[in-house]
């Protein structure tokens, strides 16, 4: 993933900072934006949703403290990474900071190797975040873990024939979406001569038995969708 789809905001309202981590950040391919205090970038933040946040911790008119817990309880800021920035080295600002949802510090003075080293491993978190996610499921009272190859129902383990588990992970995967019998048998079981539509009917009986009738629905004629009920 190239960095340069990443989006960084930073408030700060001395200007040589913003400057010489604006400079940094941008040469480094992200795409740079700016506040000088905390209100300011509030807004900004509602207006570019950017990836990454660093505020400055002292600013005038509203502190990252204060915008942080502000930005915090917004929906869209929920996986939003916070870092503050501070001179100040007070245990307890950075107490404060971390009660408010920050991620992270950075000290001033501001060193660039430093400072764009920090920024690309705590964006690199969220890539893996995502790798994470696309690999675990959450549907209803369902979660599909596609690395251990289980699955739990109500937090009750079950298990599932390799093909029933694919089966299963291939439907929920997109949930509503109607799999046709021939996707289904290309998604699965590839160019095998051996399988037919009886097979994949067998395998929906099975996953039906293991976890009941309120997931996985016939559509007459098509195939067979993922809808919990």
């Amino acid at each position: 993933m190239s960095v340069a789809k990443h989006k960084i905001l930073i408030v700060d309202d001395e200007p040589d900072i913003l400057e010489l981590i604006e400079y940094n950040l941008k040469k480094e391919g992200y795409l740079v934006y700016t506040a000088t205090n905390g209100a300011e970038g509030v807004a900004e933040a509602k207006k570019v949703m950017p990836d990454l946040i660093i505020l400055d911790v002292m600013m005038p008119k509203m502190d990252g403290i204060e915008a942080c817990r502000i930005m915090r309880t917004m929906p869209e800021f929920k996986n939003t990474f916070m870092v503050f920035l501070t001179a100040r080295s007070e245990e307890y600002s950075e107490i404060a900071g971390f009660n408010v949802g920050a991620d992270d510090y950075i000290a001033k003075p501001i060193k660039p190797r430093s400072l764009i080293s920090r920024i690309n491993a705590i964006l690199r978190r969220n890539i893996h975040s995502e790798e994470e996610a696309e690999n675990k499921l959450e549907i209803a009272d369902l979660v599909i873990d596609r690395d251990a190859y289980l699955v739990y129902r109500s937090g009750e383990k079950t298990v599932l024939a390799k093909k029933e588990f694919e089966l299963l992970y291939l439907l929920a995967s997109k949930p509503g979406k109607v799999y046709s019998r021939d996707l289904i048998l290309k998604s699965i079981w590839e160019d095998s001569v051996v399988v037919t539509n009886r097979t994949i009917d067998v395998h929906i009986r099975k996953l039906r038995e293991k976890l009941g009738d309120n997931y996985v629905s016939t559509v007459k004629g098509v195939g067979y969708k993922f809808e919990a009920r």
